[in-house]
């Protein structure tokens, strides 16, 4: 029986484009089937008391430039050439993440999050700006200005926070998150951990 990897989800992390790109590969070994979960990470953070990288470690010596280099070498192991830091970083993700919630509903998700993360992480467009993200959405075939109008649905909304707390309630502090059954894995570099555990 296939396993399901639950992945807890928003546009505003690298981290989560990054990790997304190399997911069909470990569905293609494992059979797993990917749940991606809406979550809106300053949510996260602000029921977990957690911050920012860089916030967290500005004042550490080193740190965040290990990070980068860390994260350059992930690109380059799995060929994702198209990755650009967005220039706009951080973008508020209030309005991409409602939207993604819309999509699911919708039955888009798939296409609405290969669009959301192209314009964040390849083209490094302002994605809080409502005409920009209008405007990307339509170049991926979707509407943008009904995506852009459901994100003021209170159904939109209220699912977008229930998806969050139970993320958190189950654990989460940051993004990107996985869970296979009840076993958590936090960041890219735990998804080797977590294709063992779907393999188990």
């Amino acid at each position: 029986m296939s396993k399901t990897i639950d992945f807890i989800f928003d546009f505003g992390s690298p981290n989560a484009y990054l990790s997304h790109k190399v997911m069909p590969d470990i569905v293609a070994r494992t059979g797993a089937t990917v749940n991606y979960i809406p979550c809106l990470l300053g949510g996260i953070f602000k029921a977990t008391g957690n911050v920012a990288p860089m916030i967290a470690f500005g004042n550490v010596k080193g740190k965040l430039e290990y990070d980068r280099i860390e994260m350059m070498r992930f690109v380059k192991k799995h060929g994702l050439s198209a990755f650009r830091i967005n220039p706009h970083f951080p973008v508020n993700t209030l309005i991409l993440m409602r939207g993604a919630v819309a999509a699911e509903m919708r039955g888009d998700l798939a296409t609405y999050i290969e669009a959301g993360l192209k314009a964040m992480w390849e083209d490094g467009l302002k994605m809080d700006d409502p005409a920009v993200y209008v405007e990307a959405m339509n170049a991926a075939g979707l509407d943008g200005a009904a995506l852009l109008e459901a994100t003021q649905d209170p159904g939109v909304k209220a699912k977008l926070v229930a998806n969050t707390e139970a993320a958190v309630a189950r654990g989460t502090f940051g993004i990107p998150t996985f869970f296979v059954g009840d076993e958590i894995f936090f960041g890219k570099d735990r998804l080797g951990q977590v294709e063992e555990e779907v393999a188990r």
